[in-house]
């Protein structure tokens, strides 16, 4: 029975406001003894759903089933944006079935009894190797927004990238305590305004820029279109608030993307990488890259990291899988800087692949945004153990007690050539 239902089922009508415990009722007029009854049943609701939601949770078994949870509790405009990719969504797809195309050759009768899964990225020793990639105006998904992700980050010991298009400011995220956190950024065509940012950033705490780099204009994202996507009028981009960059408001097509050409810089080149080390001596992360010769091009420009990125299949539909790009920007990057893989990761074995490929590590989004939106930091907490548990255990089952065991050797793909086994 809904609460509204409730009320009318007593024949009161008004409007009732819900904060933690307390009932409130907009109706002066409304007899005490019907605001009494209607409290109680009112309250029986709450905890009959919360009830129900707290039951809901415990179930999760894996990430991907937080998604439909999602569905249902965001407004379609807001799951669509989080949701959604560009035109037909064949890399959104793409970016999950390319996986299933890689298989295991486990190796057996090693002692797997203690697995390491720590490392280290850019200096910085992490837990595990799977880190939280930038993700824009996580407050549409939940009240708290980057501060559950930062606090769920900081207790899991790994990284999170904050988005330039964050619900919360740099200053606000380091305020919620200890953790190594990178700062995305959009070099925007006023450039004094990316300094500033940056140094927000430094002063903030934060120990990397991620620059994107494969957004000169954002990609035709159909369903953002159709809903005329715009920020809820309680929220704000906080990185740029002050800076007098605009307002995303309201369109007849995409508002964020009215907003991007507005605002990003379309002639941003390898130039700018170079100018960006001149402001800053914090290490610079290449985001979006894709292919080898663009790998190349990062590692002598200075990058000090690079992230094989599509933008979630959100940009140009019909590029590779990131895990299909990954082992050719790893082999154009000769070990001479760490390459990380972001997108279409739900499983442990997924991110097992990808070390296997190379990679030093990987970052989620989705499963952030829709853990948050289902169950707050609780969620995001669950989703990073979820898939430490599950890459331990592949890792157990591979024959791997640390990353440095996991190996080419452990995966065959659909592009290897024919192996011939090796004679004994």
């Amino acid at each position: 029975m809904s609460i509204s239902f409730a009320l009318l089922s007593l024949g009161v009508v008004c409007d009732v406001g819900i904060y933690e415990n307390l009932v409130f009722f907009s109706s002066p007029q409304i007899a005490a003894g019907d605001a009494c009854r209607c409290s109680v049943m009112c309250m029986q609701i709450i905890r009959r759903k919360r009830k129900q939601s707290v039951e809901e949770m415990d179930q999760i078994t894996n990430v991907m089933e937080y998604k439909e949870i999602a569905r249902q509790k965001l407004p379609k405009m807001v799951y669509d944006y989080y949701a959604s990719g560009a035109e037909d969504q064949w890399t959104l797809k793409e970016n999950r079935n390319a996986f299933s195309r890689i298989l295991f050759r486990p190796r057996i009768l090693i002692d797997v009894s203690k697995i390491d899964m720590s490392t280290t990225v850019l200096g910085f020793k992490i837990s595990m190797p799977i880190m939280i990639a930038p993700t824009a105006m996580q407050k549409m998904a939940h009240p708290e927004g980057e501060y559950a992700t930062a606090r769920a980050a900081s207790a899991a010991d790994t990284i999170m990238i904050l988005s330039s298009w964050a619900t919360s400011s740099v200053e606000e995220v380091a305020s919620t305590g200890p953790g190594v956190r990178f700062f995305q950024l959009y070099v925007l065509k006023d450039r004094n305004v990316v300094v500033q940012l940056v140094r927000r950033a430094e002063r903030a705490g934060f120990k990397a820029i991620a620059l994107t780099v494969d957004t000169p204009r954002l990609g035709r994202r159909e369903a953002d279109i159709k809903n005329r996507f715009t920020l809820p009028p309680h929220l704000t981009l906080k990185n740029y608030e002050g800076l007098d960059l605009g307002k995303l408001d309201k369109t007849d097509g995409s508002g964020l993307a009215s907003y991007a050409a507005e605002q990003v810089d379309q002639s941003l080149s390898w130039k700018d990488v170079k100018w960006l080390q001149t402001i800053t001596s914090l290490p610079i992360l290449v985001k979006g890259v894709l292919t080898a010769e663009d790998a190349r091009l990062a590692v002598q420009n200075g990058a000090a990291g690079i992230i094989v990125s599509n933008h979630g299949a959100r940009q140009l539909d019909y590029v590779p899988s990131t895990i299909m790009a990954l082992e050719e920007v790893v082999k154009a990057a000769q070990g001479r800087v760490p390459v990380f893989l972001d997108g279409g990761v739900r499983r442990g074995t997924d991110v097992f692949k990808a070390m296997a490929l190379g990679a030093s590590g990987i970052f989620i989004g989705r499963p952030v945004l829709f853990s948050l939106a289902a169950d707050g930091e609780a969620g995001v907490r669950k989703v990073l153990q979820m898939l430490r548990d599950e890459f331990e255990l592949t890792m157990a089952l591979s024959g791997c007690r640390s990353l440095k065991e996991i190996s080419r050797h452990h995966i065959v793909t659909d592009w290897d050539a024919p192996r011939v086994a090796p004679r004994l």
